[in-house]
């Protein structure tokens, strides 16, 4: 079957029926008519699968892939036609364009923690660049692939965008057909395998992964304002979370009063039955991962929370105390991403002490940092890698379709949203456009031109006319 499918994807690219800027625009259309069509069941599936609270699932999964289909209707048109660029002199009256070409058949395998919208949003930046795509939802999120495997089989032929359900085995037969290009979002373990899978080929990949992402407050932070976005930040989706904060790095100084904010913000935010109202652990396997979590530090650090039943775990916090203190970096909690919502809190009393703690990790893929003091914003910035961020603030960044969304090394490769999806989803491709006249500096003999060296020209050309 799945053999079939990509013959049958890759002769219909090559028919170039899905190519036109009208054929891309009325897929887009459909697909938002049809998202329009079925929200309630999109959110009974988010509920069925995560616990998701209606408004929540409404914020994380319809609201973010409807912004992205309607920011992509605007810039369209600009990504179906040439893009002409400038050309130097040297090429005088010849003209550059970058042709933005789609590449076939585009693989998109999506995780479960927002079943959804990352399904559906880089399958708008693959149908926008004019590629066919075969979406392999999560097997984790069994109701929301359902709806999302109905949506597509009403609206798309299979020939051009279908769903393919099932478990990792159903992932290495559709890589071993050699789709066109591979967009991957999940665990790095699991992107490593994605990767290796596609070498063999040199199947052109990008990998949107994890990592450890801190969130740093420093003495000028505004407590109130920062305990309540972090709670929101940290906790959204139970923890669940790709941007979440994963720890948190503290001044000492205002360490004790950010506690006090920080718990009476969760009691406002979650009332009193955090365990009714708070997402639900996608498994019972992750579930036993994260309570393993809680399990090891009761003797490091104190714990606020930590009650758990039904695959959900209440808001919890861990203070560890001091950064030099080491013992606790050893733990398992501190060894991977979390994933689930438990916040480690210590507390440094240098900013230098944060920056040599963070690159002990890998390039997470955020960096939260609350701060009012620039100095300490522009140092941050300068003196760590990692895929992207906020300045007093949490998550909100990744809702900005005009700024990439990506990881750098174990957090991922390649971006995308708004423009960079349909970017990433084409190879530009670069063509330049002869006159027939020309400066005949290029060809042999190298003797003389209009009674000057050749290669005297040439430096003319480049050393004081600076092409």
């Amino acid at each position: 079957m799945v053999k079939e499918l990509v013959a049958s994807q890759k002769k219909f690219f090559l028919q170039n029926l899905g190519t036109s800027t009208q054929y891309r625009k009325k897929a887009l259309l459909n697909l938002q008519s049809a998202i329009y069509k079925y929200e309630q069941e999109i959110l009974d599936a988010l509920h069925k699968d995560l616990g998701k609270d209606p408004t929540e699932g409404y914020m994380s999964e319809i609201m973010r892939v409807l912004q992205e289909l309607n920011h992509t209707l605007k810039i369209l048109a600009h990504y179906t036609k040439p893009q002409t660029v400038k050309t130097p002199f040297t090429h005088f009256m010849g003209k550059s364009q970058i042709y933005y070409d789609p590449y076939g058949v585009v693989l998109i395998i999506s995780p479960w923690n927002y079943p959804f919208s990352l399904c559906l949003s880089p399958l708008i930046g693959a149908i926008a660049a004019g590629n066919c795509v075969i979406l392999k939802p999560s097997e984790y999120a069994p109701h929301t692939q359902a709806i999302i495997t109905k949506i597509i089989q009403e609206i798309f032929d299979p020939s051009f965008v279908c769903v393919v359900c099932g478990d990792g085995e159903i992932t290495q037969q559709l890589l071993q057909e050699k789709p066109d290009y591979v967009f991957f979002t999940g665990s790095t373990q699991v992107g490593k395998i994605i990767a290796s899978a596609c070498a063999p080929n040199l199947i052109p990949y990008t990998l949107e992964l994890g990592g450890k992402n801190p969130c740093i407050i420093d003495k000028s932070a505004d407590l109130a304002l920062s305990a309540r976005r972090i709670v929101w930040g940290k906790f959204f989706n139970a923890g669940q979370t790709c941007v979440a904060p994963d720890f948190i790095l503290i001044h000492c100084s205002i360490k004790d009063k950010f506690l006090k904010l920080i718990q009476e913000e969760i009691n406002r935010a979650f009332s009193a039955t955090p365990l009714e109202t708070i997402g639900t652990i996608i498994s019972p396997t992750h579930f036993q991962r994260a309570i393993k979590f809680l399990e090891s530090p009761h003797s490091l650090g104190k714990v606020y929370g930590g009650q758990n039943k039904n695959q959900k775990i209440e808001p919890t916090l861990i203070d560890f105390g001091s950064l030099s203190h080491t013992q606790a970096l050893q733990l398992p909690l501190m060894q991977e991403e979390i994933f689930a919502p438990i916040l480690p809190i210590f507390t440094y009393e240098e900013i230098q002490q944060c920056i040599q703690f963070i690159l002990a990790f890998e390039k997470p893929l955020a960096l939260y940092l609350f701060s009012q003091n620039k100095p300490i914003q522009d140092q941050i910035l300068s003196s760590l890698s990692f895929g992207g961020g906020c300045i007093n603030d949490c998550i909100m960044h990744i809702t900005n379709p005009h700024l990439p969304f990506g990881g750098v090394g174990n957090s991922g490769i390649g971006s995308y949203h708004g423009k960079y999806s349909i970017e990433t989803f084409c190879h530009k491709k670069s063509i330049y456009k002869s006159p027939k006249w020309e400066l005949p500096l290029r060809y042999r003999p190298y003797t003389h031109f209009l009674g000057i060296s050749k290669l005297k020209w040439l430096y003319f050309l480049t050393r004081y006319l600076k092409l």
